[in-house]
Order: C-alpha cells, then sequence, then structure tokens
C-alpha cells in the first residue's frame, strides 16, 4: 500500500501495469479522475474509493486548493478463495461514510426543527395562546419546546440509523414508523383539558416538527440506499 500526495492542481498519470488492480481510497481533499478520452470525470471526497481496473480512468487530479492524499493498494486474492479483503475495506468505508452522511443530516434537521417550533410556539403565544395545563396548574415555557423538540427528534435519528443498519426498506419502514408515532404524539394534547386555542397549537407544533425530519430522514435513507 502506497500514499499519493496531491498538491493545489496536480495531477498524477494512471499507468497501467503498475496500477493493474489497483484499489484507491481519498483520505483527504478532494480528488477528481480523468477519463481515457480527456473527459473530466466525477470529483470525489474524503472516504470515496474507488477501483482503477477498466474504468477508464487514466490520470488523477486535485480541484482543491489543499493537498489531498490518496491511498492505494493493489488486490490480492488469498489462496483459499475466500472474500477479498479491499471489497470488504471498500465495504466497509461506503458503510460508514453513509451512516455518518445520514446522522449529519439528522442532527441538522433536528436543529431545524427545534428552531421552528420554538419560534412558532413563540408567535403564538404573542397573540394571546397561554399554554397553561390546567391538570398541573402550569405554563408549558417556550425552553419546553425547545428540549421536547430536540429530544424527540434525536430519537428519529437513532430510529432511522438503526433501520439502515439493519432493514432492508429503511426509508420505507422509516417513514411508516415516524408517521404512526407522530399520530400516536396528537394524542396527549387533547387530554389535557387545555382550552381550544393552546390544544390546537399544541398538535399544529407537533406536525411542524415532523414535517421538518420526516421527509428529510426519508430522502436521506433513499438517497443513501441506491
Amino acid at each position: 500500500m502506497r500514499t499519493l500526495a496531491l498538491r493545489r492542481g496536480a495531477r498524477v498519470v494512471v499507468v497501467a501495469e503498475e496500477w493493474y488492480d489497483a484499489f484507491a481510497v481519498v483520505t483527504r481533499g478532494r480528488v477528481q479522475l480523468e477519463l481515457r478520452d480527456g473527459e473530466p470525470g466525477p470529483v470525489l471526497g474524503r472516504d470515496a474509493g474507488f477501483w482503477l481496473r477498466g474504468t477508464g480512468v487514466r490520470a488523477l487530479r486535485n480541484p482543491g486548493r489543499r493537498t489531498a492524499r490518496v491511498r492505494v493498494a493493489v488486490r490480492q486474492l488469498p489462496n483459499d478463495g475466500g472474500t477479498n479483503d479491499m471489497s470488504q475495506v471498500s465495504g466497509r468505508t461506503g458503510h460508514t461514510h453513509r451512516l455518518r452522511g445520514l446522522v449529519g443530516t439528522g442532527l441538522v434537521a433536528t436543529l431545524v426543527a427545534t428552531v421552528a417550533t420554538t419560534l412558532a410556539a413563540a408567535l403564538a403565544q404573542a397573540v394571546g395562546v397561554d399554554f397553561e395545563i390546567p391538570d398541573g396548574g402550569e405554563t408549558i415555557p417556550l425552553s419546553g419546546f425547545a428540549v421536547v423538540t430536540g429530544f424527540f427528534s434525536v430519537v428519529g435519528v437513532v430510529i432511522a440509523v438503526a433501520l439502515r443498519r439493519w432493514s432492508n426498506r429503511p426509508a420505507e419502514r422509516f417513514a411508516w414508523t415516524a408517521v404512526s408515532l407522530t399520530v400516536i404524539s396528537l394524542v396527549p394534547p387533547l387530554l389535557t383539558g387545555a382550552n381550544t386555542a393552546t390544544t390546537i397549537t399544541l398538535l399544529g407544533l407537533h406536525l411542524v416538527a415532523a414535517t421538518v425530519m420526516i421527509p428529510t430522514l426519508t430522502r436521506s435513507l433513499c438517497t443513501r440506499t441506491e
């Protein structure tokens, strides 16, 4: 195994004799593949792995400003006919990259949902909704909406990651699960005994968070399982 360092704008020619059956992984920066016909190929980011044999790649370029690094290994098949080690590395690398992307998307969506719900609650409070719960004699503070929304949104991200890991149809199962849990979450506001304005607003806030989280995570699961 060897490591290539490509400075800004650098180009490395792929020599067939030296790169035969080679597998490469981008460990830093970005690398663009240059095709045999001279046309620019895809730009690969960190943790992206690719085979060079039979792909029509004639050179690697660094299109970024900072030095890019690529680790290159030649595939070696074990004598017992077992699974190719490099294939296992490729699978693990791709799987880890997809999970990280899903978690990152989920956390961003969680932040958006929390902010949107809190702002909506503040607007409702400004127009006269008191958020008073008669059973406990307490008023729900704005921070309470932020905490609850953030907590259950993170739970949704955990469910998405688990389905991505163990289900063969993660997007479909996540959408079904998330919608079901959202429907269940609409029951407690109806049982609090709060006035009509507070009850309707609480129901609406649940739907605001669901509208942000469910489509975002479902699309992310669809994209990352193709």
